[in-house]
């Protein structure tokens, strides 16, 4: 069995991975566009539950990753010079660039030789293979190749990811007023000194900025100074830090032929929840699991995949684009009291209610209680 893997980040270098201890004598190859050690954006986060299916699953990646990741218990909110911690919440992170490190060692010490640096226009060379994976993100050429329902639909807001040279306590979402609009700020560290630091706006308040106009390092400068008393004088770091608006997709069909999809190319999840990259590793383990279980017959186990997966992956989905779309508005939000914009922000995935609540942020809870009785 030939199998190719388009595309080598955390997605196409596990499934990669799996694969091979699945199925030991069958030829895998991982291709990918950016030369090693190389990517975009700095860390990536994770609900602190978020990685328990790797424990369940495979214990041993597990361990190689949970050494270098970043824990926290609390949330919080920073809001009109108010701070609200929202106890109960936690979330993990690790670099980005740490992860891929990690996952190819993952994949050459199971004797795979991921093809670095190695662009594709199209699929044409691996059209003869068994299965044809793609996991080569947003942009994917696989799905391109084939027909799989695609919707693909830009938020509204614009947002550009940079790094910050110093930690954070918690993932902390920042908002600030300005002369040109507002903006947010969420920011959490993914190292014992680094933090990831996406910057938001709307497009109008963008354009009312300059950054239209903008090098990728007047940029940097400017979310520096608009952001300068939560940076405290640490400065911003660019990597690729370009404005772009979070691109929302979804595909009702999961495979065409022997072609499938997982991870990004296949469906997107607003960063705000922190399940992108989470997704699409679990999207690995359902794909090779079907594998498995239809004895490595393609024609079987890609229905399977799909069967098995979209219910799960759909939830999780809707639930992330119900936070984009609070995030869409978090301008009109920022008129709210800050603890009113705090229980707006706790339940703008619709998955949550008081007693629920009251189960998982006691402290924040009360001090609620006591912002409604006032």
């Amino acid at each position: 069995m030939r199998i190719a893997v388009i595309g080598g980040g955390p997605a196409g270098l596990y499934v990669g991975y799996l694969l091979r201890r699945a199925f030991a004598d069958a030829r895998i190859d991982i291709v990918e566009q950016n030369p090693e050690n190389v990517t975009w954006g700095f860390g990536v986060v994770f609900s602190d539950t978020a990685l328990d299916f790797l424990q369940s699953d495979d214990p041993e990646t597990h361990a190689a990753i949970v050494p270098h990741m970043e824990m926290w218990r609390d949330l919080t909110l920073d809001h009109a010079g108010t701070r609200i911690a929202i106890d109960g919440v936690g979330f993990a992170a690790i670099g980005r660039l740490k992860l891929l490190q990690l996952l190819t060692e993952r994949a050459r010490s199971v004797g795979l030789m991921p093809q670095f640096g190695t662009p594709l226009m199209d699929i044409s060379a691996y059209q003869d293979y068994d299965l044809i994976i793609g996991s080569d993100g947003v942009n994917s050429i696989v799905r391109q190749s084939g027909s799989f329902g695609t919707v693909l639909e830009p938020l509204s807001n614009k947002f550009v990811w940079f790094g910050a040279r110093r930690p954070f306590d918690t993932l902390t979402q920042s908002f600030r007023e300005t002369t040109k609009g507002r903006f947010n700020a969420h920011h959490y560290r993914y190292a014992p000194d680094m933090s990831t630091f996406i910057v938001e706006t709307d497009e109008a308040t963008w354009a009312a900025a300059g950054f239209a106009d903008m090098s990728e390092e007047e940029s940097r400068v400017t979310c520096e100074q608009l952001f300068a008393d939560v940076l405290e004088g640490a400065p911003l770091v660019a990597n690729k830090s370009l404005w772009r608006n979070f691109p929302k997709l979804w595909n009702d069909t999961w495979y065409d032929g022997n072609k499938v999809l997982l991870g990004d190319s296949l469906h997107t999840a607003h960063f705000s929840i922190g399940s992108g990259t989470r997704l699409a590793m679990e999207d690995g383990i359902a794909l090779v699991r079907a594998m498995t279980d239809a004895n490595g017959d393609v024609s079987k186990a890609l229905p399977a995949y799909q069967a098995a997966r979209k219910p799960i992956v759909e939830k999780i989905v809707v639930a992330a684009n119900r936070s984009a779309l609070w995030y869409e508005d978090f301008a009109k939000h920022m008129e709210l009291s800050p603890w009113d914009l705090a229980d707006s922000y706790i339940r703008r995935a619709g998955r949550i209610d008081d007693d629920r609540l009251r189960k998982l942020a006691p402290k924040f809870m009360a001090g609620l209680d006591a912002h409604r009785a006032a």
